[in-house]
């Protein structure tokens, strides 16, 4: 209880944390199992706090990457995220201007910003349409 009172865990790390303290395997899952039917532990609770948090930072694509590595179900990933995809443009290019704010002078420039917004896990698309218009009007 104490781990989910300071924040939301996923199973898997949840579980990992008990390994580490120590704690039997059955006794971990049969914890685990209370925990879910009460509703105090939530996959899908989780992803939805950690994309909130890490929203206007990072693209789709990391925000699933890193999901899936804190043991988030395929489904609930996919079903998060899609509540974000309307947003994904307006965010790549906002994250582009804090970083940069002018187009960039050269190629060299160009593929160093072009890495950056990917290195936050905006797709090549979006990244293509944000540079895009912002190197277009200005």
């Amino acid at each position: 209880m104490a781990y989910l009172a300071r924040r939301d865990h996923t199973p898997l790390e949840l579980a990992r944390k008990l390994q580490h303290a120590g704690y039997e395997e059955d006794d971990i899952q049969t914890v685990l199992d209370e925990l879910s039917q009460r509703g105090w532990l939530s996959s899908h609770r989780f992803a939805e706090n950690y994309v909130t948090q890490k929203l206007e930072r990072f693209g789709g694509q990391k925000l699933a990457y890193e999901l899936r590595q804190k043991g988030v179900e395929e489904s609930v990933v996919q079903q998060v995220l899609e509540e974000t995809k309307d947003t994904e443009l307006e965010r790549a290019r906002e994250v582009w201007r804090k970083k940069f704010g002018k187009p960039p002078a050269d190629q060299k420039e160009k593929a160093r910003q072009i890495r950056f917004l990917q290195s936050r896990g905006f797709s090549a698309e979006t990244i293509s349409r944000a540079m895009h218009r912002d190197t277009s009007t200005e």
